[in-house]
């Protein structure tokens, strides 16, 4: 045999032994590719980015933009508000709800406006209303983002026009939708495909279609945005719900958009589904506690054997053990905490709770990190609560 031979026999034989080895140890998921120049896709629930492609690449979002300042503008204002159009606002370029100056609307149906049909006009009203004005509202936007974990973004309007310093990732939009998307009201107002809303300039209503073609075309679908610009090019942000799990895809800059996101939701449910690892009530191994809540988490088939649980118990004489927590299950994939759930004993009064998972907490790349600031401001008041 000859050494090209030989050589070119070996490193088959190599080949073969990797992809066996990759088979057998579980290599991920199976490839697939998009038309986007950049794309993600997480779990609502979550928050788990499962998927992404160039995901932390600043670019521009069009009218995705208009996520933050719905969420922003639910959050810190009133849908009864009333909310009156500028001249500034009635004049903005772009697409419209032909708002005339001076119209007053209240901030739900603006809202409605602002994500079914994209009205840049509803945009700088709500803005105005919330913030201000638009230079306050984008301050608002920022904050929110920080909050969020947007790492990677930066908001200078509420309608998503091109500015210079108005970005933002496929991966940063996904952790903005997961958030929101948990929001009822936004909830209701994104998977909305038609609603008539009162004219008070004519005789006749206001009729606006929902432009997110999803709603149509996926089983499932319930939401979220389209966005357009002649420099950003086609933007989406869709979500669907199947069998209690929420996907969302963020695609930036893709011509086939549509067919896109169908390919990616199918992705992620074949490969992604959510694993029960916590039953509420079921006792934690090696106590005498029990959950108080629920634990699922999306997996592929191979990470399942990953997931390790550890049990961690409070003093007696803690602020925890006084609440009627006795510890807290950690769940962790390989290194990395993905959630935990509080033990609490077998008659507690919190296994009683109607929402079966308002205990637990899900952790992602950033939600660890808000949940402790929110349980450290939360204990600090309890703790004054019952001090003597």
């Amino acid at each position: 045999m000859s050494k090209r031979k030989w050589v070119s026999g070996v490193l088959a034989l190599l080949c073969m032994l990797n992809l066996w080895n990759g088979a057998a140890l579980g290599a991920g998921p199976p490839e697939i590719g998009t038309h986007a120049e950049a794309a993600a896709l997480i779990d609502v629930q979550s928050g788990r980015l499962v998927y992404s492609k160039r995901g932390d690449r600043p670019m521009r979002i069009a009218s995705l933009t208009k996520i933050m300042t719905a969420i922003v503008a639910i959050e810190e204002g009133k849908l009864s508000d009333v909310v009156k159009v500028s001249s500034r606002a009635a004049g903005k370029e772009g697409s419209s709800l032909y708002l005339k100056a001076g119209q007053e609307m209240n901030l739900k149906h603006m809202l409605y406006g602002l994500m079914l049909r994209s009205g840049n006009d509803a945009a700088t009203a709500i803005a105005e209303h919330v913030g201000g004005s638009v230079e306050g509202f984008a301050v608002m936007m920022n904050r929110k983002a920080e909050q969020i974990g947007m790492e990677h973004s930066n908001f200078s309007n509420p309608s998503g026009l091109d500015e210079g310093e108005h970005f933002s990732t496929a991966n940063d939009m996904a952790k903005l939708a997961a958030y929101s998307l948990k929001n009822p009201s936004f909830q209701e107002i994104v998977q909305t495909k038609m609603i008539k809303v009162p004219n008070p300039n004519d005789s006749w209503e206001y009729t606006w279609f929902n432009k997110n073609k999803m709603l149509s075309l996926f089983e499932g679908s319930d939401g979220v945005k389209t966005g357009y610009t002649k420099l950003a090019k086609r933007c989406l942000v869709s979500s669907a719900t199947r069998s209690g799990q929420q996907f969302a895809v963020v695609t930036l800059n893709d011509g086939d958009d549509w067919a896109d996101h169908a390919k990616l939701l199918n992705w992620g449910y074949e490969n992604y589904p959510l694993v029960s690892l916590v039953e509420r009530g079921k006792s934690a191994e090696g106590t005498n506690f029990v959950a108080a809540a629920d634990f699922t988490y999306p997996l592929l088939k191979e990470e399942k054997e990953r997931i390790s649980r550890i049990t961690e118990l409070y003093p007696p004489e803690s602020l925890e053990a006084r609440l009627g927590e006795r510890g807290k299950l950690v769940l962790k994939l390989g290194d990395t905490v993905i959630g935990a759930v509080p033990l609490v004993d077998a008659g507690s009064p919190r296994l009683k709770a109607a929402d079966k998972s308002a205990f637990g907490f899900q952790a992602s790349e950033s939600g660890i990190s808000r949940w402790n600031e929110m349980n450290v401001v939360f204990r600090k008041v309890l703790k004054a609560m019952l001090s003597p």
